[in-house]
């Protein structure tokens, strides 16, 4: 196999690193017991006291005026799957956005504001990392572009229209392309950096995913093409200086010579026992106890004294979490990257960075200790296609993980059926079951399947143990329920605005059909209910309250209970409704607003 080659020269060293100021910041610092980077502490609690300003749904208020221990801890997770994941994805968030009109009057808007966290990888990391570095822009502008004529806030959005690595119709015209994009990478190499696959990639990645490009000037040679932004850069973002963004974080996993491959699930590349690394605006590490270290950001690249800004770009970032290459259309890239820049021991479809971590300092944990060159590949390649596990860390104190899957579970069918919650259970529960907590979910795909677990939203770990978040799983797992065609079950490689407006539509629809209580509706009117419930949950039991009223009636139907799913939908209405004027229950508010007071 391929990879197996490619791995060996790993082992090989690379670029010798000099002891320098620089590279005496790149030294890693130890995160054995999960201590988070005083920035991102700090960055944390700057975004609670941001939220109590943001524009909130009413449940939502009523805990941020309370005490602190009233605050819910909302990470929001974006699975990996092509750009069916980062479509589906956009969607989803757009139905918890407060900008959005029509999700704040049905009482959806605002949980974007009230998450302290977005994680995302493989193509999803191209949606987090947009939103980041883009100014946090609505999805709409997010996905279509701002059209400003501001060159400083200009935003020509993913231009999704334009096939990746092959924005031409013809194939002559996509190889001088590709041979343009190797050519721009050229300086990294001349600076004595490897360069590989996912160099030329990011290259192409600056005109989909960085500020500076437009439908208009796509093809102009004359522009940087997002070459300069850099992914530690988001933090003078206007939006991350005043604390309007979620904090960001991408994930990637560790391509090794020394994984321990029995550790591999059937079907995927990496070992689950490899670290699974993650890209801050501050620092790039691991908390998992195999590594427990990180090392800042800004200085990822560097070597001989040298920042490497090629090596920091934010589009390098995007697709180290998406850089997967195995049986993909892309090995012609390979071609003419060998014949353009030839190197030898070089592992040409994975991320290399300088490695921070080599020396006495990992030394018995880390498995590439002693390699010159750190090689990091698609975030979901272990298959953890949710990017949970940051969500995880007991330092952060995240309860809540709103957990978005578009990934591709079933083998004939574009649809997500639990199987990243599966592996990550698995996971945690075998390798790290100290290190991370995780709450009970079905131990395999068949059981979502056979409980329609994934064909409307599921909570789990409603009755486990509060060291584990409370996870809300909302999957694109079936078409909508009100006999639309389906529009979500694809794997394009270009999308027109017509055919992205479509999806983003669908999408929505989707994420605010809920699980009626009634077989026959389309749509359950207390979801928006349901939801606030789910988000407070673990703040509602902080403070001591009971769970009661809609709550209860809610977690009833909504909670995985490790046979079942909730209650047995019935054929006929409930005695609650919640009608067009009262899209959130009067009772939600009234439970919840005593934790105001405690």
């Amino acid at each position: 196999m391929i990879i197996t080659t490619l791995l060996a020269a790993l082992s090989l060293p690379l670029v010798a690193v000099a002891q320098s100021a620089a590279s005496l910041a790149y030294t890693p610092v130890a995160a054995g017991n999960q201590t988070l980077n005083p920035q991102e502490a700090a960055y944390i609690s700057g975004r609670k006291s941001n939220a109590t300003n943001a524009s909130l749904p009413s449940y939502v208020s009523h805990i941020l005026t309370g005490n602190s221990g009233g605050y819910p801890n909302l990470g929001i997770a974006c699975s990996g799957g092509g750009w069916r994941s980062a479509m589906f994805g956009a969607g989803v968030i757009s139905v918890l956005d407060s900008r959005n009109a029509t999700s704040a009057a049905l009482g959806t808007g605002g949980l974007l504001q009230a998450a302290q966290y977005l994680t995302g990888l493989s193509s999803a990391s191209l949606l987090v990392g947009t939103l980041a570095q883009a100014n946090f822009p609505t999805m709409q502008d997010l996905v279509f572009g701002t059209n400003s004529t501001d060159p400083t806030n200009a935003w020509g959005g993913w231009l999704a229209q334009y096939t990746r690595a092959a924005p031409y119709t013809n194939a002559t015209q996509n190889m001088e392309y590709i041979q343009l994009l190797v050519d721009e990478v050229r300086g990294k190499f001349d600076a004595g950096f490897a360069v590989s696959f996912v160099d030329v990639i990011s290259r192409d990645n600056g005109r989909h995913f960085v500020n500076g490009t437009d439908v208009n000037n796509f093809f102009d040679e004359s522009l940087v093409h997002g070459a300069g932004y850099t992914w530690s850069g988001v933090a003078n973002v206007s939006t991350f200086m005043s604390y309007e963004q979620p904090f960001p974080i991408i994930l990637a996993t560790l391509l090794s010579p020394s994984g321990n491959s029995s550790t591999v699930i059937p079907g995927y590349l990496i070992p689950t026992s490899n670290p699974v690394v993650e890209f801050n605006v501050y620092e790039m590490g691991s908390y998992d106890p195999t590594l427990a270290a990180f090392t800042p950001t800004k200085y990822l690249g560097t070597a001989n004294d040298v920042i490497m800004g090629a090596s920091a770009d934010a589009a390098f970032f995007y697709n180290t979490s998406e850089s997967i290459l195995v049986n993909s259309p892309m090995w012609p890239i390979l071609e003419i990257l060998n014949n353009t820049i030839p190197q030898t021991n070089v592992v040409l479809d994975g991320t290399l960075f300088p490695n921070p971590f080599q020396g006495s300092a990992t030394e018995g944990t880390f498995i590439d200790a002693n390699q010159t060159i750190l090689a990091l590949t698609d975030g979901g390649s272990d298959g953890e296609v949710i990017p949970i596990q940051p969500l995880l860390v007991k330092a952060r104190g995240v309860d809540t993980i709103f957990a978005i899957d578009a990934n591709q579970d079933l083998e004939n069918a574009y649809w997500s059926a639990g199987g990243s919650l599966v592996n990550t259970q698995m996971r945690v529960n075998t390798l790290f079951p100290t290190a991370y907590s995780f709450p009970p979910v079905p131990s395999n795909i068949s059981g979502f399947v056979s409980q329609n677990l994934s064909t409307r939203p599921t909570f789990f770990g409603c009755n486990s143990s509060t060291d584990a978040p409370l996870i809300i799983y909302l999957a694109n797992g079936g078409p909508p329920r009100d006999g639309q065609t389906a529009l979500t079950n694809v794997n394009p490689s270009n999308v027109t605005n017509e055919q992205m407006q479509a999806f983003l539509d669908q999408t929505y629809t989707i994420a605010m059909q809920g699980n009626p209580a009634n077989a026959s509706s389309a749509i359950d009117p207390e979801w928006p209910a349901c939801l606030a419930c789910a988000v407070v949950d673990r703040a509602r039991n902080r403070t001591g309250v009971e769970r009661s009223g809609i709550c209860s009636s809610c977690f009833e139907r909504y909670c995985w209970n490790s046979s079942t799913s909730g209650l047995a939908v019935t054929s006929g209405a409930r005695g609650f409704n919640v009608n067009g004027g009262w899209r959130i229950a009067v009772a939600v508010a009234m439970s919840l607003i005593l934790l105001a007071f405690i």
